[in-house]
C-alpha cells in the first residue's frame, strides 16, 4: 500500500533504529465562526483587559476537536503514534479553521506498543527515547487575552515617564505564566510527570491575542512521582546532549518586562536619530529592561534549587506608543550523574537540519511569523503626534527667532 507521509527521510532512518516504520499523514479539523469569537471578545472584560475566558475556552475546544479527529483517524489505522503533531490556524473568510496534522508510526516492538502522540519530529523522537523519557500525548496550554481599553489608557498615560509601566508587564508575564499553568494541568490528566521540547507562540487572533505553549507529555522512571511536572524548552536533541552530560530538566522559566522610554526621551531619541552615532536614551532603556527580565530568571531558578539555566533566548519587541517589552526563556536544570543515554552518540542523520524545497516569497513577505509576538504597526498614533510637536517647535523658532 502507497504511504503518504509528513515524515522526511532523515526522520524515516532514525524512527527505523527505533524499531518503527512510517503511515500515512493524519488530519484532524474545526471550522468556527469569527463572528461568534468576536462577539465573546467583546464587552467588560476586553475593557477591563486580562484573560478573555469565553475566547479561551472556544479556542481550546477548537483545538482539542481538531486534534481528537486526527487521533481517531490514527486509531482506525491502528497506529503505534502519531509524530510531528501540530495545532494550528488557518483563517478564512468570516471563519477560522482549526486544524492537527501529524504522521503514523508503527511498530512490533512489545516495549514500545503503548499509543502516543507526540509533538517532536522523527529526529526528535528518536532522541527523547534514547534520552530515557517515554512519549505519552500532545500537550498545549493556552490563554486569550486583551491589554484592555482601562489598562492601555493608564499604560498610555505612563508612557510619558520613562520606565517599566507594570500595568503591561502583569499583564504579559500573567498570561504566559498562565498558557504554562494549564500545559502542565494537561499533562497531569495523562500522568506524565514532564512536558518536553515545549514551543512558545504569540498569535493576533481576531481582537484579542492567543498564548499558545505546544509539547509532548511524558513520562520518565528516573524523576521522582511527586506533584510536580518538569517542563523543558530545550529542544529532544539538546535535552539529550545534556542527558549525556548529567544534566536533567526542571523547569521552563519566564521573564518579562515592558519599558516606556518616555515623551521627553523619545523626543530626544527622535532628534538624536538625524544624527550618526549612539541614542544614549534606547541604549539604557533595553539595558535596563533586559537586566529587569533575566533577573526575574535567575530569582525563580534560586528559588527552586537548579544549578544553572540553559537554553536561555531573548527577545524585544516594539509594542508601539514608545513601548519595548523584553522577554527571556530559558530551561532550570540540575545535575544528575546517574543519567545515561542509550546510545553514546547521535547519528548524523539525528541533527541534519532537513532542506524545504518549495519557497513562496510572496506569501513570506506577508505572513505572520509565529515564532514572535505580534508587532503593533511602527507608525502609530504617539509617533505621529510627536512628529508634528516636533515640526511645529521647528517652525515656531524660525518664525520668531529668524525673521
Amino acid at each position: 500500500m502507497t504511504i503518504i507521509t509528513t515524515l522526511s527521510g532523515n526522520e524515516m532512518y532514525c524512527l527505523a533504529k527505533k524499531g518503527f516504520s512510517a503511515g500515512n499523514m493524519v488530519v484532524g479539523n474545526s471550522v468556527y465562526s469569527l463572528g461568534l469569537i468576536r462577539s465573546l471578545g467583546a464587552g467588560f472584560k476586553a475593557v477591563l483587559g486580562g484573560e478573555l475566558q469565553q475566547v479561551t475556552k472556544l479556542i481550546e475546544e477548537g483545538r482539542e476537536v481538531a486534534y481528537k479527529r486526527m487521533v481517531q483517524e490514527a486509531n482506525e489505522q491502528n497506529a503505534t503514534g502519531i509524530t510531528g503533531v501540530s495545532s494550528g490556524l488557518i483563517f478564512h473568510p468570516g471563519n477560522v479553521e482549526f486544524l492537527s496534522i501529524g504522521s503514523l508510526i508503527f511498530t512490533d516492538n512489545p516495549n514500545r506498543k503503548a499509543q502516543f502522540s507526540t509533538s517532536a519530529t522523527g529526529q526528535e523522537l528518536y532522541a527523547q527515547l534514547d534520552a530515557n523519557y517515554r512519549p505519552i500525548c500532545f500537550a498545549f496550554g493556552n490563554v486569550a487575552y486583551s491589554i484592555g481599553l482601562g489598562r492601555s489608557f493608564l499604560g498610555g498615560l505612563k508612557t510619558l515617564v520613562r520606565g517599566e509601566i507594570k500595568e503591561f508587564s502583569d499583564i504579559f508575564n500573567h498570561t504566559r505564566h498562565l498558557a504554562l499553568q494549564r500545559i502542565i494541568d494537561n499533562a497531569k490528566k495523562h500522568n506524565s510527570n514532564a512536558v518536553l521540547g515545549i514551543k512558545t507562540l504569540i498569535l493576533p487572533f481576531s481582537a484579542a491575542n492567543e498564548m499558545l505553549m505546544m509539547g509532548t507529555a511524558s513520562h520518565a522512571n528516573f524523576m521522582s512521582s511527586g506533584n510536580e511536572v518538569v517542563t523543558s524548552a530545550l529542544t529532544n536533541i539538546e535535552m539529550w546532549n545534556l542527558a549525556a552530560l548529567g544534566y536533567a530538566p526542571m523547569k521552563l522559566l519566564l521573564g518579562t518586562s515592558v519599558y516606556s522610554l518616555g515623551f521627553f526621551g523619545s523626543m530626544t531619541s527622535f532628534l538624536k536619530s538625524f544624527v550618526r552615532g549612539e541614542i544614549p536614551e534606547l541604549t539604557k532603556l533595553i539595558y535596563g529592561a533586559r537586566e529587569n527580565a533575566l533577573d526575574v530568571i535567575k530569582a525563580e531558578a534560586k528559588s527552586i534549587g537548579a544549578d544553572d539555566v540553559f537554553g536561555v533566548k531573548t527577545y524585544v519587541y516594539q509594542l508601539g506608543n514608545g513601548l519595548i517589552e523584553f522577554l527571556a526563556i530559558g530551561t532550570a536544570v540540575k545535575k544528575m550523574p546517574e543519567l545515561k543515554t542509550e546510545s553514546e552518540q547521535l547519528p548524523p542523520q539525528a541533527v541534519t537540519i532537513d532542506q524545504d524545497n518549495f519557497y513562496d516569497f510572496a506569501s513570506a513577505l506577508t505572513s505572520v511569523d509565529v515564532n514572535r509576538d505580534y508587532k503593533r504597526p511602527a507608525g502609530n498614533i504617539f509617533g505621529g503626534l510627536m512628529l508634528i510637536i516636533v515640526v511645529t517647535i521647528l517652525v515656531f523658532w524660525k518664525i520668531f527667532f529668524h525673521n
